[in-house]
């Protein structure tokens, strides 16, 4: 299942890095805002300067494409990555990230159905033998 994560800094980290990511969920909105990054195959840490208040939760995953924005306003990041759901994606980030791989499975699996004409169909009436 993979996240999409959109940053407001230049962090360029390259594709199959592994990542250990804590994020903090606010208490009214109920959306997640990332606190900091550690690229565990380099070792370097992304953090926030803001401490923000409310539920934390940590997961880890694998980046899968990191697009780096410059020039603007500002330069910004966006890092999707696939995040491991077994290694502690917990608390209502890992509940929407495993929501999202379900509805995603859910898609595909009515899509196939769809291709092959579902199971649905009432057969074809055998024809009459003649002997």
């Amino acid at each position: 299942m993979d996240r999409r994560l959109a940053l407001h800094s230049p962090l360029a980290i390259p594709s199959g890095h592994r990542l250990d990511v804590t994020e903090q969920i606010d208490e009214t909105t109920g959306e997640a805002s990332v606190l900091s990054i550690v690229d565990l195959d380099t070792g370097i840490r992304y953090r926030r300067v803001e401490e923000l208040h409310g539920e934390i939760v940590r997961w880890t995953g694998r980046v899968l494409d990191c697009t780096v924005t410059f020039g603007g306003p500002g330069a910004h990041t966006v890092l999707r990555v696939d995040a491991d759901v077994e290694a502690g994606a917990s608390g209502a980030t890992g509940a929407r990230t495993a929501l999202h791989g379900a509805d995603a499975a859910v898609d595909a699996a009515k899509a196939e159905a769809d291709r092959w004409g579902g199971g649905d169909r009432l057969p074809e009436p055998e024809p009459e033998r003649f002997w």
